[in-house]
């Protein structure tokens, strides 16, 4: 984490990072000055960097799973729309512009 320097301003001792993790599962990074651990402003506990990482991880997966289900779905419906509009009468081609779809892959 960069830190930040005032002109005129002595340090009051090294920076450390430390990690905590919530009550509600959000990861949080936080720079204090070496030695000290402030109060927190809502329930949770200090883990160690390692515990941070692998909850971050836990979220981007978590994310990209989701991100893909609603991939799915969207594909699914313009896949829908074009099989409809296809049944309907409307040329293949005209069908997929309509629909946005081209064969599997928008």
């Amino acid at each position: 984490m960069a830190t930040m320097t005032i002109a005129g301003a002595r340090p009051v001792g090294e920076p450390a990072d430390l990690f905590v993790i919530y009550d509600d599962g959000t990861p949080a990074q936080m720079q204090v000055v070496a030695g000290t651990k402030p109060a927190l402003a809502r329930p949770g506990r200090f883990v160690t960097a390692e515990e941070h990482a692998a909850r971050l991880q836990e979220l981007h997966d978590a994310t990209a799973a989701y991100v893909a289900g609603l991939e799915a779905a969207d594909e699914a419906r313009h896949q829908a729309d074009y099989e409809a509009l296809v049944a309907a009468g409307v040329a293949h081609e005209s069908a997929r512009r309509m629909a946005g779809f081209v064969d599997g892959q928008r």
